[in-house]
């Protein structure tokens, strides 16, 4: 029975109408008394709070709802309903263990979305909690997640919860520890399986051209505009967007992907007409989104909105007992690639690879096995044979000549330019930016990127 809290007679019949079709049964409150009665009284599986269902209209009265609602429920699902003045305090909502929050005037089909993926949540706490690496590779086919650390295994039994629920999902890790694996994952695990998986770079998208990529454009929509463009969103319908990198985002594109998460709703560029669209959202970033929000880079709505479930993958250092079957992992796929099924990677080697801090994580693993098979002439790796390859001076004291083909990755060739170009002109970052050949603004990002520290210059 879903309890529904507001004094606007005609809001709970609608209400009231919707979830008895859609095969719920509901009751009614009133007033702060009234919903407190029926919480000790009724089977309530979960609760649909207005936060102004009295005659103030500060929000105060429905937080304090649901304060009292947590304290003696503290795992019942609670459904925000607000309207765009009691955002922020919606948000406060969030903090206190709300489990979504719905603006009025309300989509139906998001709303039923809303309140199933609560309920999902609410009774999945310990469906897959005893299976072992077996079994969730073979019910949840999670071969290629590689390593047996029992953090993996926990975020592993996240996804197999989570999988088939709507909730949104926050992906935070470091560069290259997989976070468009376990995207794909939770993809291939849900029910819109069999729809499309779109992948977008929200680091490689300039803020004039955000609402052209993921909205769409139509012809002479603005001067360059010679076709009809269809926008990320819309080819995601029905499926999952992956909006990876999402810590890179702009404020202004930031309220714009705002509300189309909230509202399921968008505009095509030079379109008035209002398109729905119904997808699920993962995100993932290697940035501290709290940390920005602090700092005002970051909208706090935003990251409530993207974040009811946070997955949190260690870096490889953290979990160095994978490295060696991770190695191994990569070898048995070049053992077939480049047909020397006698390729091996002895004791000592292993255990030497241990031992790397590898900042790149596993797409550094990959690209040294990679690197080593194909300029090593022998089939049995050692640690001399890594080492040569491995590239732990850093790149500021790299020659000016460029290195010989298969050395370097692009990313670790960009990393050494940019150190060597700070270096010389001693941090300027507009001369730095022009020996580059590079805006500032993209010059920051790879800065931010490649972690390298610098001063904001006025």
């Amino acid at each position: 029975m879903i309890l529904i809290i507001d004094d606007d007679i005609a809001v709970c019949a609608s209400l009231s109408l919707l979830l008895k079709q859609n095969g719920f049964k509901s009751i009614k409150a009133n007033g702060r008394e009234e919903a407190l009665e029926y919480l000790k009284e009724k089977p309530i599986v979960a609760v649909l709070l207005d936060m102004n269902f009295s005659m103030e209209t500060s929000g105060e009265d429905g937080l304090a709802m649901l304060q009292q609602i947590k304290k003696s429920r503290p795992l019942l699902p609670v459904i925000l309903m607000t309207g765009w003045g009691s955002i922020k305090l919606a948000v406060e909502g969030m903090k206190l263990g709300a489990a979504d929050f719905i603006n009025k005037p309300w989509d139906n089909d998001h709303l039923m979305r809303a309140l199933r993926t609560a309920l999902d949540l609410s009774t999945e706490e310990d469906s897959p909690g005893a299976m072992n690496r077996k079994k969730l590779n073979d019910k949840y086919g999670f071969e290629n997640i590689v390593g047996e650390d029992p953090r993996l295994l926990d975020i592993l039994q996240t996804i197999a919860r989570v999988a088939g629920t709507d909730a949104s999902v926050l992906i935070i890790g470091e560069s290259g520890t997989g976070k468009e694996l376990i995207a794909e994952a939770i993809h291939q695990n849900s029910s819109r399986r069999n729809k499309p998986f779109v992948k977008v770079n929200l680091g490689g998208i300039s803020a004039s051209l955000f609402e052209s990529e993921m909205f769409g454009h139509k012809r002479g929509a603005f001067t360059d505009a010679r076709n009809d463009r269809v926008g990320r969103f819309e080819l995601a319908d029905k499926g999952t967007i992956f909006l990876d990198e999402i810590g890179d985002l702009d404020l202004n594109s930031q309220v714009k992907l705002l509300r189309v998460l909230q509202d399921r709703k968008y505009e095509v560029l030079g379109d008035s007409r209002t398109r729905a669209v119904d997808f699920r959202v993962v995100c993932a970033t290697n940035r501290d989104l709290r940390e920005m929000i602090v700092a005002g880079n970051f909208r706090e709505d935003l990251y409530y909105r993207i974040n009811l479930i946070i997955i949190r993958l260690p870096p490889l250092r953290e979990r160095a007992e994978d490295i060696p079957i991770l190695a191994n992992y990569f070898l048995r796929n070049l053992k077939e690639i480049y047909q020397r099924p006698r390729l091996q990677i002895n004791n000592k080697a292993s255990n030497w690879l241990k031992s790397l801090s590898l900042p790149g994580n596993i797409r550094e693993l990959k690209n040294l096995i990679e690197r080593t098979v194909l300029l090593s002439e022998g089939d049995d790796l050692d640690i001399k044979d890594f080492e040569q390859h491995l590239e732990v001076q850093r790149l500021s004291n790299a020659p000016k000549t460029l290195p010989a083909v298969g050395t370097l990755s692009i990313d670790e060739m960009e990393l050494s330019m940019i150190r060597n170009a700070m270096d010389f002109h001693q941090n300027n970052i507009s001369r730095v930016a022009k020996a580059l050949g590079l805006s500032r603004g993209t010059l920051y990002r790879k800065l931010e990127k490649y972690h390298i520290p610098y001063e904001t210059q006025n």
